[in-house]
């Protein structure tokens, strides 16, 4: 007979309860995982205009970097792969959530210089077309924002960032699909060819690049290889500065250094509004979010679901969607700069009292003349991009870029292959007069929604005038009627554009058009849907980035 041995019987005991142990967080592990979408991610997550630059963010954030190291490397990426829509000679609106929470806004988009030509307003375009050449060039932000951002957030070295984008820049890339279908256009080719940005963007008998040609800024890559080193300083009180400076005024431009050296983050809180179970944060003017927040909260009186997609209520939901756009529209003065415009606060465009009464004086039967919306229009612009980036740690950046229209103002500098901004444009058709430091009113809107439940959606747009509608109608989606982040983003939309026509995507649903025209609105044919939105959601452990496949787009996470 075997003699008991405590000290075995304990052991046994204890490998059991250990292999109990394991059984069961496995078995919470699977489970866990089966709630969430294919295609997600546990960890991390970036959404970028392209997919290399999605990559490259990625990749900070397993370095251990966090969302803001990972937002300004896929930023810096993107101003190679798509330059026509940011760069370093434009600037920014970053919103930031940290972990408890708290978003915080870091605005550093451009400002009016010192000397600016006295009747620049008198150039603005009287029909939409590019504004071109070197009066519309603002005080360019992008990198005292970076370094701002940075210096609070960062987790890698500040040259680490530039790294994959100076040798993308240095080494050269096959001509990205979407860049190479862009210049392609007639519009575009005549833009780039007749300017500068030829120095660059075209072969050597002067045409635009296209598909099989290889893509490189060599110019670009010494400068940033300089400012890796350097510092944000590099640019604004030293050897890059100057040189950007001396080939402004060649072009016959007003800025100075003196402009770069006052340059300033502007830091503020994010303005919140309450979207029934969704707490909504956004930048406030000159950005556009106020606007965001004015249509949805008055569309969430119209107590949207997913039955509001069956039938006639289907072409009620748009109608009633066109109409609040269109109050919107005409709200697009009143977006100025609070520090340059005190005594005009916009803030009555998130009072709930307001948007029940603009809600009120919507009809289900028709529309109206524009007086009955009140104000002057405003002009239509396009332009920008946006990334979304949720990092391990729970530290989420919403990140909207701009050099505004299609390769700025076509301004090219060759001593730091920097391409210029033409953000002074924006106040055209939205403003009777500019400051000095001033930032010009815009569509941009990084934003950042938190749910009861825990829930988190960084979500952004680009597009210039479309940002607002792409944006609405993407959170309208997901929140209200039930689509799937890439199912809220992929649905076609409707643009109300400046005259109150109203345009269809292609792939807009027939029965819907037929039942907006029936319904008395003028029916516009905007050909230029540039509007594209990428985000990150995060529910239940699960993370879901969408990147537009209207650019191309494609997000990364792990």
């Amino acid at each position: 007979m075997a003699r008991y041995n405590p000290l075995k019987v304990c052991c046994c005991i204890l490998l059991v309860l250990i292999c109990a142990v394991a059984l069961i967080c496995l078995c919470i592990a699977t489970f866990a995982d089966v709630g969430c979408p294919t295609g997600s991610f546990k960890n991390a997550a970036v959404a970028a205009d392209s997919q290399i630059c999605s990559e490259i963010g990625k990749n900070m954030l397993q370095q251990g970097g966090s969302a803001v190291d990972g937002a300004i490397a896929a930023l810096l990426c993107t101003s190679v792969i798509n330059p026509q829509s940011m760069g370093i000679g434009g600037g920014s609106i970053l919103a930031v959530r940290n972990k408890t929470g708290k978003v915080t806004i870091y605005n550093f988009r451009e400002t009016v210089p010192k000397k600016f030509k006295s009747n620049l307003l008198n150039d603005c375009p009287t029909t939409f077309r590019l504004s071109t050449g070197s009066q519309w060039i603002g005080v360019p932000g992008e990198l005292r924002g970076y370094e701002a951002v940075h210096k609070l957030y960062g987790r890698l070295p500040w040259a680490k960032l530039f790294e994959p984008t100076i040798k993308l820049a240095r080494e050269g890339i096959p001509m990205p699909p979407y860049l190479a279908t862009f210049l392609s256009a007639n519009i575009v080719k005549d833009h780039v060819e007749k300017s500068s940005l030829c120095e660059v963007l075209c072969n050597m008998n002067k045409t635009v690049l296209g598909k099989k040609d290889i893509l490189r800024f060599p110019k670009l890559a010494e400068t940033m290889e300089i400012i890796a080193k350097q510092g944000a300083d590099a640019f604004y009180v030293g050897k890059i500065g100057q040189d950007l400076i001396q080939d402004i005024k060649a072009a016959g431009g007003s800025l100075t250094m003196d402009d770069l050296k006052s340059f300033k983050v502007r830091v503020i809180d994010a303005q919140t509004v309450s979207l029934g179970n969704v707490q909504m944060h956004f930048p406030p003017p000159p950005a556009g979010g106020i606007l965001l927040a004015f249509i949805l909260r008055i569309m969430k009186g119209f107590s949207l679901t997913s039955d509001s997609l069956v039938g006639d209520k289907k072409i009620q939901l748009y109608h009633h969607y066109i109409e609040a756009a269109k109050f919107a529209n005409r709200q697009k003065r009143n977006i100025r700069d609070p520090t340059f415009n005190v005594e005009k606060s916009a803030d009555y465009l998130i009072d709930p009292t307001f948007s029940d009464n603009i809600r009120a004086l919507i009809t289900s039967n028709g529309t109206h003349d524009d007086s009955y919306y009140s104000n002057k229009p405003s002009t239509d612009h396009m332009g920008t991009t946006h990334v979304s980036v949720l990092d391990e740690d729970g530290l989420a950046v919403s990140a909207t870029s701009t050099i505004n229209q299609l390769f700025g103002g076509a301004v090219y500098s060759p001593r730091t292959g920097i391409i210029l901004n033409n953000e002074l444009a924006d106040f055209c058709g939205r403003a009777d007069s500019l400051s000095a430091g001033e930032q010009p009113p815009s569509s941009m809107t990084p934003a950042i929604l938190d749910t009861k439940s825990g829930g988190i959606l960084v979500i952004g747009g680009s597009g210039g005038s479309m940002i607002t509608t792409a944006v609405a109608l993407s959170i309208i989606n997901r929140l209200w009627l039930g689509m799937s982040l890439k199912g809220a983003i992929e649905a076609p939309i409707i643009f109300v554009d400046s005259k109150n026509f109203v345009n269809f995507e292609p792939g807009f649903d027939k029965s819907v058009m037929d039942g907006i025209k029936t319904l008395g609105h003028n029916i516009g044919n905007w050909r230029f849907f540039l509007n594209v939105v990428n985000a990150v959601e995060k529910e239940n452990g699960c993370i879901q980035a969408v990147s537009d496949r209207r650019k191309n787009g494609m997000s990364a996470g792990y």
